[in-house]
């Protein structure tokens, strides 16, 4: 695996000092305005504006990148991301803040767009899996260890300061490259409607995945501060969850690989359901929190690739990409959805609100699940694709796929190929 991470070391380096600066900031964030005496409905709006934010910049950034090139593009995103994060020190207002929240996710749509297709670019099919692996741990751990900045608030300025200090030097590895920039190709369409045709499991799955997901980034620390953690416990809370979600992804996902994958992605979502019931008896600090953190993150995190991974078996080859692609668009809009949602049940019930929120949601996808297993035949062991960690983030991460069909920019003046996709089942 090293040898094929250390051709792409500066971008994997790049992506890794940008979560650590910036994987943090949604935690913060409603950590201040709760201070700050903002209801939970304007802090989950606020979520919302950057998941809004994330979903406009995954459809909108590629252009961005096709005009100027990948270099330019993601010194452009960072630098923008750098001071929308310097702003929130300015002045703390709800509206203000939401803004620069749209503007960080369309900034973290435009790098992860910029960093994935160039990975992709370098990949060669031997090599994909270990890349993948390789992003994926860069992504997470820098996720997971920028939440303990949190112990930094203590002046309320340093750490946007230090936040955006990282940010800025995710730059460096970049611009400094001797890696070639890639040239950016584009895939067939794959519509919705046709998506939910081929796997209606895989489609609902998805998009309830990220309103579990956006609520929780949105409202968790809210929650967990609610219950008397300090920021320091917030923050070894958050990053439990993380590192519990990498723990747990693979050995689920090569359970799903042995039998019906629905019956893992069903059992998967009941088991959410249970842990979010249990979290909300939860009064404080302590092993239980933390364990059930880690449980949480395990099977929640696994969901969204396990549902990619269902839909891939009942898809022809060729459809793969963009179908994949779809399924990240799903997941963002869902994600936008979260935070809302969430908030008003935090408004109604208390601080537990947000798990019975999340309950309720994978209930409701447990539900819709066990239907389609009655209503449908399993796709035969043999016909099933191997199980991949995929991140959740851009279209584009689609393609880092091992799985994935060979895609290639189409030559100078030729038309990408516009067609429908051919779907099967």
């Amino acid at each position: 695996m090293l040898s094929s991470i250390l051709p792409v070391r500066s971008l994997l380096a790049a992506i890794f000092m940008l979560m650590a600066g910036s994987g943090f900031l949604s935690t913060l964030i409603s950590l201040r305005l709760e201070r700050g005496g903002s209801g939970t409905l304007m802090i989950g709006a606020v979520a919302t504006a950057y998941f809004a934010g994330l979903t406009v910049g995954a459809l909108r950034a590629a252009p961005v990148v096709q005009r100027v090139g990948h270099i330019r593009a993601f010194a452009a995103f960072v630098s923008l991301l750098s001071a929308s994060t310097l702003a929130y020190a300015l002045f703390q207002n709800v509206l203000f803040w939401a803004s620069l929240r749209f503007i960080d996710g369309l900034c973290v749509a435009g790098v992860f767009i910029c960093l994935e297709s160039w990975l992709n670019e370098r990949a060669e099919p031997d090599t994909r899996g270990s890349i993948l692996a390789g992003y994926m741990i860069a992504l997470y751990s820098g996720q997971a260890l920028g939440q303990f900045l949190l112990n930094f608030g203590r002046t309320p300025s340093i750490p946007f300061l230090i936040a955006s200090i990282l940010i800025s030097l995710a730059v460096i590895p970049v611009v400094l490259t001797r890696i070639a920039a890639p040239l950016p190709g584009q895939n067939a369409p794959c519509t919705m409607r046709q998506l939910y045709a081929s796997s209606p499991l895989g489609f609902v799955g998805a998009m309830t995945t990220g309103l579990m997901l956006g609520a929780f980034y949105g409202l968790a620390a809210v929650h967990v501060r609610r219950l008397g953690l300090d920021l320091s416990q917030t923050a070894s809370f958050m990053s439990i969850v993380i590192l519990g979600g990498v723990a747990l992804q693979w050995p689920l996902g090569r359970l799903s690989d042995r039998f019906d994958r629905r019956r893992v992605i069903v059992t998967s979502f009941g088991a959410t359901m249970a842990v979010c019931l249990a979290l909300t008896m939860v009064d404080g600090m302590g092993l239980p929190l933390l364990t059930l953190g880690g449980l949480f993150g395990g099977l929640s995190f696994a969901l969204y690739p396990l549902c990619v991974a269902h839909t891939n078996d009942r898809l022809d080859p060729a459809a793969r990409v963009a179908a994949s692609g779809a399924l990240v668009l799903l997941y963002s809009i869902g994600a936008a959805l979260g935070p809302t949602g969430a908030a008003a049940a935090m408004t109604l019930f208390g601080a537990s609100g947000l798990f019975l929120f999340i309950a309720a949601v994978a209930g409701g996808t447990l539900v819709f699940g066990l239907w389609r297993q009655a209503s449908s035949l399993p796709v035969p062991g043999d016909d099933q694709q191997s199980y991949q960690i995929l991140p959740r983030t851009t279209p584009v991460a689609a393609m880092l796929d091992p799985h994935a069909p060979e895609q290639s920019a189409p030559d100078e003046g030729e038309p990408a190929d516009r067609s429908p996709l051919p779907l099967s089942g």
